[in-house]
This record gives C-alpha cells, sequence and structure tokens, in this order.
C-alpha cells in the first residue's frame, strides 16, 4: 500500500526521440530517479523495440518498448530531437496544455524563437534563471558549448566586468555531434585527431550573448570563440581570457559568492581537468591570473550538465523537487 501512494505522486514523464545520445542519457537518468515514472519513449524508427535492444547497457533496469504513441496523461515530456524538430514537432503534434515542455533543441533558446502558439519558453540555465524555471510551463534547454562558457563567464558579468574582448577555446567531445554518422564523427577519422570548426561563428554564440546581456545590459565586447573538434566521446573543456583590474582573490570571491547557492557548479581553486566531470552534472570552474589577464578554465559533459542532466535538473526545480534528485552522479575518473 505504501508503494502504492510513492508511485501515484511520481511525475509521469514522456521522451520523444529516445533513440538518440541525449534520449540514452535521459533514460540513464529517469530509470533511476526516485520521483520518476517513465510513460513512454517515442521512436518512429524504433517502435515496438525494446529500449535496451537500442541502448544495451539499460538491459536489466528497464523492458520498456519504444512506441510510435505519444499518450497525454503525463506531466512533462522531453524532446530530444534534432535542432529545428521540435519546432516542427510542436506544430504538428498537440500537445495538452498542462504538460510540460523541456526542450533540448536550440528552437526556442533564443528570446525571438521562444515562442510557439500559446506557449512560451524559458531559458534553462539554472544558475541563471533558477527562480524563473520554477514557475515556467516550458523550458528551453541551453547548449553544451554555451552552458560550459556561460558558466566561466556569469559571475563576471553579474558583476558589469566584462570590460574587454574575451577570447575562448574550448573542444567538445565526439557525442557532441550526435548519433548521426558524418565524416568528423567517424572513428577513423576522428581518433588521434583534433580540429577547428566554426571559429567565431558558432551558433551557441547567441544564446550566450543573451544571457550575458541579461547581467550586465550595457554589454558590447566581442566573444571570440573557437570550438575544437576532440578526439575522446564526451565532454567539454572551455579556457577563456579578458582583461581584468581584479585580483585573484577577489575574482575567487566573485566567483565562489555567485555559485554558493548552485549545488551542480563548483570553484576549484586546484587546476581542473576533464575526468573530473564526465558522467555527472557537474561543473567545474577554475580562476587564474596572469598580469591583466584573468584566466578561466570550465568543463562540464555535454550530455549531462549540457543536455540531459540539465533537462533533469530543470525538471526537479519546476516540480518543487530537490534540485539534485536523480543527479548524484559520481565521475568515471578512472
Amino acid at each position: 500500500m505504501t508503494e502504492q501512494i510513492v508511485n501515484s505522486k511520481k511525475i509521469k514523464a514522456g521522451i520523444i526521440g529516445g533513440a538518440g545520445y541525449t534520449g540514452g542519457e535521459m533514460l540513464r537518468i529517469l530509470v533511476n530517479h526516485p520521483n520518476v515514472e517513465i510513460a513512454f519513449v517515442n521512436s518512429t524508427s524504433n517502435a515496438g523495440n525494446l529500449i535496451s535492444d537500442v541502448h544495451t547497457d539499460l538491459i536489466g533496469d528497464t523492458d520498456l518498448k519504444f512506441t510510435s504513441d505519444i499518450p497525454q496523461d503525463i506531466d512533462v515530456l522531453f524532446l530530444c530531437v534534432g535542432h529545428g524538430d521540435a519546432k516542427k514537432f510542436l506544430a504538428a503534434s498537440p500537445i495538452n496544455e498542462n504538460i510540460k515542455i523541456i526542450d533540448l533543441s536550440q528552437d526556442f533558446r533564443l528570446n525571438r524563437n521562444s515562442s510557439i502558439e500559446n506557449r512560451q519558453f524559458v531559458y534553462g540555465l539554472p544558475e541563471l534563471n533558477r527562480d524563473k524555471i520554477k514557475s515556467a510551463k516550458n523550458i528551453a534547454n541551453p547548449g553544451c558549448f554555451a552552458t560550459c562558457i556561460q558558466l566561466g563567464l556569469l559571475p563576471l558579468a553579474a558583476k558589469g566586468l566584462i570590460k574587454s574582448e574575451v577570447h575562448i577555446n574550448a573542444t567538445t567531445g565526439s557525442t557532441g555531434a550526435g548519433q548521426s554518422l558524418a565524416t568528423t564523427s567517424h572513428f577513423s577519422w576522428r581518433n588521434n585527431n583534433l580540429s577547428i570548426y566554426k571559429a567565431f561563428e558558432h551558433q551557441h554564440l547567441n544564446e550566450i550573448g543573451e544571457s550575458l546581456g541579461q547581467l550586465q545590459p550595457s554589454i558590447s565586447e566581442a566573444l571570440n570563440f573557437i570550438p575544437q573538434r576532440g578526439a575522446f566521446t564526451r565532454g567539454i573543456l572551455a579556457s577563456m581570457y579578458l582583461e581584468s583590474d581584479l585580483t585573484l582573490e577577489e575574482a575567487q570571491t566573485i566567483y565562489e559568492d555567485y555559485y554558493t547557492a548552485h549545488p551542480f557548479t563548483h570553484v576549484s581553486r586546484k587546476n581542473i581537468d576533464l575526468k573530473q566531470v564526465v558522467n555527472t552534472n557537474k561543473a567545474l570552474v577554475h580562476i587564474e591570473k596572469h598580469g591583466n589577464k584573468l584566466f578561466i578554465i570550465s568543463a562540464i559533459d555535454n550530455l549531462l550538465k549540457g543536455a540531459s542532466g540539465q533537462a533533469v535538473q530543470n525538471m526537479n526545480l519546476m516540480f518543487g523537487l530537490e534540485e539534485t534528485a536523480g543527479l548524484k552522479l559520481k565521475a568515471a575518473y578512472f
């Protein structure tokens, strides 16, 4: 009887696009989330197949099958679909207005694209918009590069201290390119290789600019972003620097004060590496001072804090749960 009462209070979640990387990560989190019941996982190409036949690491964790149906008796719907597909899906598939939506694509992240019909989307970076997220009905989950870079810069913007150009170099794992094969994601090309793409023009610059402008409305300084493809599967390590009059101690205090109430972002006074965050929802930030340059390093897992983990963090906030519920994950350090 007690178990039935507990289960009746669980959040019923549906997933659209459950066969890809972000859908798989969503399943791995939600299947063990203490407050969630997975109601359905939609995948047109895999309808009828066991989820564990596609995500083979889930053998023994779930007997659910993919479905082509979209039941409406749920509380929250995660859209784990490609860029441009979320907007098409919502236009073609009426969803009950009482169902909360968390979209992991880029379709609703920018202010000019943040609504569709009667749905308004809130930009879902908890370290920026936690209070708005708590009362939101629809969330636009941030991009992976955008999350990593913003977490390195938000404390400065909050104090109006971005007063020079920011130079950013960030490297992402191959899962950031999605599951569809392309020349640049093929093992034989990616392995033992490193390349730059979309220099100064990456699409995440737009959402980064909007977030920084939210905290520092007068900001006009350029963000010079050089993205790199790394020869590893997951994670993002970003390094950035700008001119600053702050002392190291002043900067560390600003960052530590900003993130003190945020359970997943931590300021480390020791240098950081990618293995500390892979397979977790953590973000680590490290600061150094070199002459008049403030140097910032930030690291996240692109599939967790940069995608599915952050989406679940947003769900927790929207439903009044503990922010860390289902997300107390250990790094795969060795």
